[in-house]
């Protein structure tokens, strides 16, 4: 877009100068290119618009509100505050719709739709005539994709996302979305609340529109667009229903008009450099396993690696400064209140790279040195030498049953199983999950090891939030709280407990966790990152033999694609024809 037109700001207001934008920009081709200018003219103005505005910039608004999606139900609200942030700015407003992924709508899950809305993203920003984009977005997968689709894209873009839900009330005590609605369904599977009261907890878990109330998948990619520069800076946090929210709209409308002609565009945005400041505030977020995932796809796109090797590293040096659940106490709306993410980025500040760009025109460190130095609550933002843990929330393991990674949230699991050797007890596949777990003579102790297989990218289920092994009734019943599991798939941001997920290569395109057995020894050692089956490599050479590995399977459509061309979570579980070729090769 940066060679299509040029760009002065005077006060408010874009000046653009002749050249292709606007309704100008990419014409449909019908052979006579004034022909289409005309016709194009001809139908927008069906729509009401008077030719003095057709004659102005273009910014496209990724419209994503749903009926399946309550995480975007203040939208319409939203789209209004961005449209007078683009009119007062002098260019013209354009909505349009887009795929919306309601996480716990979707079957089998949000990310297997991931990529599609990618697809959309990207070829209706570049395929409609658009001189910038505003991506309003919000629940867990719409943020990655909308941003994975826009630096595909290449065009000027800058993110509004929905901001995350006020908390509910439950007899004197503060809920939210979904860290609570996992605690208090544990205390029900374990006998200790009953059916009214879980019904009540029902009614309270989510009593606003927005984003889950903890720092989950949603407000964890929000706050790591922030670190990436590609929204509005102190906005990643505001909650939903705040009047800053559709003044945060307001202003990313006018951001948008602004970014008219520039070379501000996403693939330039994300970086190395860029990336690297935001794994190092997701690891001082204590943030969602969910994030690497994403993170990597979204760097994919600009043709940047993201290594666990790297995020390791990392993590050492990068403290949890942030008191959220699931890793500590607060909520989301306590973190906006504390300073959100410029009073946590101004303590990470000595760890970042400062000189890089980011939506506004500023780099990193002018945005830090201008912002707001206000009142910090230190029981929410901790201090960088006085932090709430000295190493960061998550790391990767390695070992003969990770070959390429997995990822542990330490920061969420019960330090005395970081050093452990346990018998396995397998479970095949969902199914096979769902109708032994409760069994009164399933064969388990809280000293074992749980295993799902099955449950990664390339199987049919497509990687779900499945991760999160409930513990076996039997077991939550005498008070059993934490075990370690060890999957293929996915866990919620919102969950917690000494859980192993994304073990690479999945199970399903044959990677060793596939060859586990009832009865194998597991061995979990946080401090040395590893993870190994205890089996003698000839007894695991046999069982590679003798395994067939059965990928999904699918004949038309969406899912065919899906299963000829995805990726494993070490390369963000996008798909192959997606990234950059030097990127792919």
């Amino acid at each position: 877009m940066a060679g299509d037109a040029k760009r002065e700001v005077v006060g408010e207001s874009v000046n653009v100068t002749k050249k292709s934008y606007g309704l100008e920009h990419g014409l449909t081709n019908y052979g006579d290119r004034d022909f289409s200018l005309y016709l194009r003219r001809s139908f927008a103005q069906s729509m009401g618009y008077s030719r003095a505005l057709l004659a102005k910039p273009v910014v496209g608004i990724a419209y994503t509100p749903s009926g399946f999606n309550n995480c975007h139900r203040h939208f319409p609200d939203l789209l209004e505050a961005v449209r007078r942030g683009v009119l007062a700015a002098g260019a013209l407003p354009i909505a349009f719709p887009t795929i919306s992924l309601g996480e716990v709508f979707l079957s089998p899950t949000s990310l297997k739709y991931r990529n599609l809305m990618s697809i959309d993203t990207e070829e209706m920003i570049r395929a409609q005539p658009m001189d910038a984009v505003v991506l309003m977005g919000g629940c867990d997968k719409t943020v990655p994709a909308q941003l994975m689709g826009a630096v595909s894209a290449g065009r000027p873009a800058v993110m509004l996302v929905a901001g995350p839900m006020m908390t509910g009330r439950h007899r004197g005590e503060r809920l939210g979305a979904c860290t609570d609605c996992r605690r208090f369904w544990a205390r029900y599977r374990a006998g200790e609340v009953g059916e009214q009261e879980i019904s009540e907890v029902e009614g309270q878990l989510a009593v606003t529109a927005g984003t889950c109330a903890v720092m989950g998948t949603a407000s964890t990619m929000a706050c790591i667009a922030e670190a990436l520069g590609l929204v509005l800076p102190g906005t990643a946090a505001i909650p939903a229903v705040h009047a800053d929210r559709l003044r945060a709209a307001e202003a990313t409308g006018t951001a948008a008009a602004a970014l008219i002609g520039s070379e501000r565009t996403p693939d330039r945005i994300v970086s190395a450099k860029s990336v690297e400041n935001a794994l190092r505030a997701l690891l001082a977020l204590g943030g969602s396993t969910n994030a690497i995932i994403h993170l990597t796809a979204i760097a994919g796109r600009a043709g940047v690696k993201v290594s666990l090797e790297q995020l390791n590293a990392l993590s050492e040096s990068t403290p949890v400064l942030v008191n959220l659940k699931p890793v500590g106490n607060g909520y989301m709306e306590d973190f906006f209140a504390a300073g959100g993410m410029g009073a946590l980025l101004r303590e990470l500040k000595p760890l970042l790279h400062l000189d890089c760009l980011t939506v506004t025109g500023e780099t990193l460190g002018e945005r830090l040195a201008s912002g707001n130095r206000a009142y910090v609550d230190r029981s929410i933002i901790a201090e960088r030498d006085k932090p709430f843990e000295p190493q960061g929330g998550l790391i990767a393991l390695f070992g003969n049953l990770a070959p390429r990674g997995a990822i542990l949230k330490r920061s969420a699991a019960d330090a005395k199983l970081f050093e452990h050797v346990g018998r396995a007890v397998v479970f095949s596949s969902l199914a096979d999950l769902a109708a032994r777990i409760d069994d009164p003579q399933l064969d388990v102790t809280p000293e074992d090891v749980l295993v799902l297989q099955h449950a990664g990218p390339h199987a049919s289920e497509c990687m779900p939030e499945a991760g999160y092994l409930p513990i076996p009734k039997k077991l939550a019943q005498r008070g059993i709280k934490d075990m370690i599991r060890v999957s293929d798939a996915r866990m919620s941001g919102t969950a917690f407990g000494t859980i192993v997920l994304h073990v690479t290569p999945d199970a399903a395109s044959g990677g060793p966790l596939g060859l586990v057995r009832n009865g194998d020894r597991i061995r979990l050692s946080v401090k040395d990152r590893r993870i190994d089956l205890l089996v003698d490599e000839a007894e695991l050479k046999a069982r590679a033999a003798a395994n067939k590995p059965v990928p999904m399977q699918a004949e038309r459509g969406y899912a065919k694609l899906y299963a000829q061309e995805i990726l494993g979570a070490d390369e963000g579980c996008d798909f192959a024809f997606l990234r950059p070729r030097a990127a792919a090769q």
